[in-house]
């Protein structure tokens, strides 16, 4: 009898709460019609982006009401009302979010009073079930009924509040152009990258290269063995430009990807990083002498951008972190590749103090990957990287 009255009390408790924001949603309305009224006379236009806002706060509530008695979330799909005054009213007025939290409240209106009924079931319910279960020790049957008044309540709202399918693809299609725009922006700037490193480097070396075999070539009949000197000048320089091109194409598309994999080439990141780094794979295809993971690869843009993460990580964790050891783990999800890169330094990684964060999180992002990044003060910073792929 007890865990019948405990369980009523609390869908009590849910039910009270859905009552008074019904009798918020039922004043509301009338706000609502006051702000079409004005909006419609022009005077009060700017009022409506901020009533829509206010619709949903209360979903919201709702929401988090609803999640809270069921366990189940209910997401949202909004768009940002945001910029001129223009642009933020065909937003609230166009955006599917907006005419779904709009049918709830106006259903809400009716079977947000369902909370009424508790008051009539507690009085039945503590007479009935008092003597039929507490004295005969039978099941209860008033009692419960609260619980399935809340349970309906909390289905009706689920129903309503979820976002629509064209909600979702609106939302999808908002993401996809942030994300593209930062995939263009991040390529832009490998670019100019790349571009930097061959003018300042390669083609400055190249062009001393030649002043120097021009110099050779004019020397070497009247002084061999200064021509001799310069040729091997001419060599160094060569040998230089060499392993500065090999640099310029190892942060395109690192050549150890191609011959030993993903699996190989974290290994050989590990070993050069200067750090004690435990690398743990699971799942794809491993060619270090002794592994026993034989499995497929991803596509090369995956492992390109799981290859760039772990150098990324591993270099901040050198020059930031003040750590002595780290991890990585790689392990083959059922639809796509988990990459976990974990340090035991001081923590406080900050996305704003560099551009390293920003640059792995485009670099994901433009994969429809997410990025978390866990860094509290004092350590350890996880970086946790998920990238959807076909195997």
């Amino acid at each position: 009898m007890r865990n019948t009255v405990r369980q009523a009390a609390r869908a009590t408790v849910q039910l009270a709460g859905a009552v008074v924001l019904a009798f918020f949603s039922i004043i509301f309305i009338t706000v609502l019609l006051i702000t079409a009224v004005a909006t419609l006379a022009v005077v009060g236009a700017g009022l409506l982006p901020e009533t829509v806002l206010l619709i949903r706060r209360m979903a919201g509530a709702k929401r988090r009401a609803v999640a809270a008695w069921s366990g189940r979330e209910i997401p949202e799909a909004y768009l940002p009302i945001e910029g001129p005054l223009r642009e933020r009213l065909r937003t609230a007025v166009r955006d599917p979010g907006t005419h779904a939290d709009l049918r709830w409240m106006v259903a809400y209106y009716g079977y947000g009073c369902l909370g009424f009924l508790a008051v009539p079931l507690w009085l039945v319910g503590l007479l009935v079930d008092g003597v039929w279960q507490g004295l005969l020790g039978r099941e209860a049957v008033v009692l419960p009924l609260i619980s399935r008044v809340a349970d309906l309540d909390a289905a009706w709202s689920t129903a309503l509040l979820k976002p629509s399918p064209k909600a979702r693809l609106v939302e999808r299609v908002e993401e996809l152009t942030e994300t593209r725009a930062g995939a263009i922006a991040a390529h832009g700037a490998e670019l100019r990258r790349i571009e930097r490193d061959l003018h300042d480097g390669t083609q400055a070396r190249l062009v001393a290269l030649s002043m120097r075999i021009g110099l050779a070539k004019r020397a070497y009949e009247r002084d061999p063995e200064a021509a001799r000197k310069l040729l091997d000048d001419a060599q160094d320089q060569a040998e230089e430009a060499l392993t500065e091109l090999r640099h310029v194409v190892r942060g395109i598309h690192p050549p150890i990807l191609t011959d030993r994999g993903l699996a190989g080439a974290v290994r050989a990141l590990a070993a050069s990083s200067g750090l004690d780094v435990t690398v743990r794979v699971d799942g794809l295809e491993d060619r270090h002498a002794g592994a026993a993971d034989d499995g497929p690869r991803p596509p090369a843009a995956v492992e390109a951008a799981a290859y760039f993460v772990v150098a990324e990580a591993l270099t901040n964790a050198v020059k930031h972190s003040g750590a002595e050891r780290a991890s990585v783990q790689l392990v083959r999800l059922p639809a796509g590749l988990s990459v976990v890169v974990r340090d035991e330094g001081r923590g406080g990684a900050d996305e704003a103090g560099g551009s390293g964060l920003l640059g792995m999180r485009r670099r994901v992002a433009a994969l429809d990957g997410t990025l978390l990044v866990t860094s509290p003060a004092g350590g350890p910073t996880v970086i946790e990287v998920e990238l959807p792929c076909v195997w």
